[in-house]
């Protein structure tokens, strides 16, 4: 078979399968559950953010000035975004106050709708990766599929756990991630056809993702975990927030980093 069809079936499956594998794990929470593992979601983004994504981009441009202006343009970009949404929730009840009160309170899908854009620019870079690993030796591109798709099982895991904070049905964040994996299809497409112009975007688009993560954790999750102040509760965010980061550190350590 050619390196294109082995490059359909390994973005196809490192799109879908990822997330199916996510789901199982996540779909079945109760609402209690959701709430407590939000903690685990902040690990696992905040982990995948500095521990690989933002590295990755480093390794990739010859100005690391370069990567953290495009995160800060990404940060800035998200938050106009997050703003866009707020407006228009509010906007919708401009005649009630009331309606007004509820939607500065809650997240009305925000931190989702971010984490969506942020997992689709990150799943088309992983298409891209998988194409151009397949295209220089078979045995690389099978590992870099791989590599990738075990990397993203904790990353789409806690995105489908911030969906369903956000107020998404389980179908719904279900069918979304779905789509959103399909840019993985998407990117190994178009790398193949055009793999010298695509690479030089290549840390751009790293980098927008990581700007998605690292807001949606910080700006929306985090705030939301420090109105609960009791010590068991504090205790039980810090642990799961840091076997969050420890999800991605241990499939990178052990992986290697191959898709690095």
């Amino acid at each position: 078979m050619s390196s294109f069809f082995w490059i359909l079936i390994a973005c196809t499956a490192g799109g879908l399968l990822s997330v199916l594998l996510a789901a199982l794990l996540s779909l079945g929470a109760s609402a209690r559950h959701v709430t407590l593992l939000v903690s685990f979601a902040v690990g696992a983004l905040l982990g995948a953010v500095f521990l690989e994504i933002l590295p990755y981009a480093f390794a990739r441009t010859a100005e690391a000035s370069t990567v953290t202006a495009q995160l800060l343009g990404g940060i800035l970009l998200f938050f106009m975004l997050e703003k866009l949404v707020l407006w228009r929730h509010s906007h919708r009840h401009n005649h009630d106050p009331n309606a007004i009160m509820v939607a500065a309170e809650h997240d009305h899908g925000r931190s989702g709708s971010l984490i969506l854009i942020g997992d689709t620019f990150h799943n088309f870079v992983d298409g891209v990766l998988i194409a151009a690993a397949f295209a220089a030796d078979f045995q690389v591109g099978l590992i870099t599929a791989l590599a990738i798709v075990a990397h993203e099982i904790p990353q789409e895991l806690s995105s489908f756990l911030i969906l369903l904070h956000s107020g998404f049905t389980r179908r719904r964040a279900l069918l979304y991630n779905l789509l959103s994996g399909l840019a993985m299809l998407l990117g190994g497409v178009l790398a193949w056809t055009a793999h010298e112009s695509l690479q030089a975007w290549v840390p751009s688009m790293v980098a927008i993702a990581a700007a998605s993560m690292l807001y949606v954790a910080v700006a929306d999750l985090i705030p939301g975990l420090q109105r609960r102040l009791q010590l068991a509760e504090t205790l039980q965010q810090m642990t799961l927030i840091g076997l969050g980061v420890g999800s991605i550190w241990l499939v990178g350590s052990l992986l290697g980093h191959t898709v690095q």
